[in-house]
């Protein structure tokens, strides 16, 4: 494991040194002062973005948000040329890196035919969609997104207020990222809020622009690189247009090393099968802010050959060599930088973490709480703890996030944010790791349960009634709440009980419509509304007469049950007025 780590660094550290030089050359071909920013453009076809819409001194679509920063495997992809794969396009089945979740990669495929019909100065390879993708977003965290391309869960990076990243200020009221103080990174493709409110595209045709769409941000990414009419089959406009989507020269050389590796073979995969990413840039911040503008490193020389020592002159007559110098050891021995609290930690307990479990849509009432040790058990503060939520559920920390890093305090313990269940069921892992140094992952499970309603009762008292063959006039209303709050899309079911004592279906009397107009006497699927509210559809009589009984159950036991009348119109006559005296 030692010298595959040893093989990864040093690969890492000669793609760095290659895409150094191209900045340093991107550089040399700018005017003073220039830097690659989204200002300035010199494509008609584009819409120009307001004065401060992701410009340089934002740091490109994502605003210099943290990345991944994983690299390739050392060794390429074996590829095997497949029809399926399109032609040119090499399929391999090799390493698991190569593989790309079904519906990802079909957006990247697409935005590049797109921009091959609308842009074929730019030759936008779909493997460069795909670098920045796996950068970015580890595709989609691994293709966990629905048939329509949009992410299970929102995909945000941290809030932009200047805490150890950029200072950017909330641009879109908080439409895209839910946060109306900062902006954060938007999507599978990580754009601010306000370069997608220019770049944004409709990738998939259903008439919207969303950055949490694979297919709407694959196809805005490409025509964002295609936006100064650069040709990205040249070197030099291929590593202006990656700058320009975060201007880092660490950055670069990450995408180039994926567009590398991609071009060289690729396959499917299922989605939601694929990895997740775990370095990230940000991984060593300490709370300063980072420039907006990288200091990227100069081209390193050639190192000089150290000079032979001259050859001393022969003397006529041989001579006893001189005594050679004694070399004086150092009278201080080099001393060791003392270890960071990060270099202490042996394993993470948990610090008292109770049950975590929580209805659909609702948060957490309780927190994870992580206490980083020694291998002696003591308490190590200032370490950053990140919690990453992984599973099949929807379930995000409050801020909309599913990654979060918090560091720990003098007591060595390190509390989570809050959780918020989504709509999916089920169970949700949370793993706490230890930023900057590798020690056993702890996982903690929180399960996250159907929503339920504890009390369901009727909003109005009006007798419900019919005659034979014909239609009630009211609809039956009810309100469901738990804990003596709404309850909201919470699942109920409908049916017409035989008797109060007898709950199976009845045969006669009162019924629903299905839709194709026949009778029906049970319901299901249904829910209450964002009020808590359930309207059943409209009631028909058959022709027997007599009292009978609805009864409505919700998810969680909460039972009304309503009488249903059904009698012939009365036909006596009106009393007769009173004689006159």
């Amino acid at each position: 494991m030692a010298a595959h780590i040893g093989r990864r660094l040093r690969k890492g550290a000669a793609t760095t040194a290659v895409a150094a030089a191209a900045v340093a050359a991107l550089s040399a071909s700018q005017a003073p002062g220039a830097a690659v920013g989204d200002h300035g453009r010199t494509s008609a076809a584009d819409a120009q973005p307001a004065p401060d819409a992701g410009g340089s001194d934002q740091g490109g679509a994502t605003g210099n948000s943290p990345y991944y920063t994983d690299l390739p495997p050392l060794n390429s992809p074996n590829p095997a040329p497949s029809a399926s794969a399109g032609a040119g396009t090499p399929v391999a089945q090799g390493a698991a890196e190569a593989g790309i979740p079904a519906t990802v990669l079909d957006a990247y495929k697409k935005a590049e035919a797109e921009l091959a019909a609308s842009k074929p100065g730019c030759n936008l390879p779909w493997q460069l969609l795909a670098a920045i993708g796996k950068v970015e977003s580890g595709h989609a965290r691994g293709g966990r997104v629905g048939a329509d391309g949009t992410t299970t869960s929102r995909i945000l990076g941290p809030q932009l207020d200047g805490d150890g990243f950029a200072l950017i200020k909330d641009t879109d009221n908080g439409r895209y990222d839910g946060n109306s103080s900062y902006d954060q990174a938007v999507g599978p493709m990580q754009f601010i809020p306000s370069t997608w409110a220019w770049a944004g595209r409709d990738g998939n045709g259903d008439g919207l622009k969303d950055p949490n769409n694979v297919y709407d941000a694959a196809l805005a990414a490409g025509h964002y690189l295609c936006r100064y009419d650069w040709d990205l089959s040249a070197q030099g406009d291929l590593d202006r247009a990656i700058l320009s989507y975060n201007n880092s020269s660490e950055y670069l050389a990450t995408v180039l090393s994926w567009l590398e590796y991609y071009r060289k073979g690729t396959h499917e995969i299922p989605d939601g099968t694929g990895g997740v990413p775990s370095g990230r840039s940000d991984d060593g911040r300490t709370g300063s802010v980072v420039p907006r503008t990288p200091v990227l490193p100069t081209t390193p020389s050639t190192p000089t050959t150290p000079s032979r020592p001259s050859t001393p002159s022969t003397p006529s007559t041989p001579s006893k060599p001189s005594t050679p110098p004694t070399t004086t050891p150092p009278t201080t021995p080099p001393t060791t930088p003392p270890p960071t609290p990060t270099d202490t930690v042996d394993h993470l307990a948990d610090a008292g973490t109770a049950k975590l479990t929580a209805r659909a849509g609702d948060a957490f009432t309780k927190r994870m709480s992580t206490r980083a040790e020694t291998e002696a058990g003591k308490a190590v503060g200032k370490v950053r703890i990140r919690y990453t939520i992984t599973g099949d559920t929807d379930t995000v920390f409050t801020g909309g996030e599913s990654v979060a890093t918090v560091t720990t305090d003098a007591s060595g313990v390190a509390v989570a944010p809050a959780l918020k269940a989504g709509e999916k069921t089920g169970e949700a892992v949370v793993r706490a790791t230890v930023v900057g140094r590798t020690v056993t992952g702890l996982d903690y499970h929180a399960t996250v349960t159907e929503r339920t309603a504890d009390a369901l009762v009727r909003t109005g008292d009006t007798a419900l009634t019919c005659v034979p063959g014909g239609g009630f006039a009211d609809r039956v209303e009810l309100r469901a709440t738990y804990k003596g709050a709404v309850a909201d899309r919470v699942g109920a079911t409908a049916t017409l009980v035989t008797s109060a004592d007898d709950a199976t279906e009845t045969t006669a009397g009162p019924y629903f419509k299905d839709a194709d107009g026949k009778p029906v006497r049970t319901l299901t699927g249904l829910a209450t509304d964002a009020k808590g509210v359930l309207l059943l559809p409209e009631l028909f009589a058959d022709d027997t007469e007599g009292t009978f009984l609805l009864r409505v159950t919700t998810a969680g036991g909460a039972t009304v049950t309503v009488e249903l009348k059904v009698a012939a119109a009365d036909a006596s006559p009106s009393p007769s007025a009173s004689p006159s005296a």
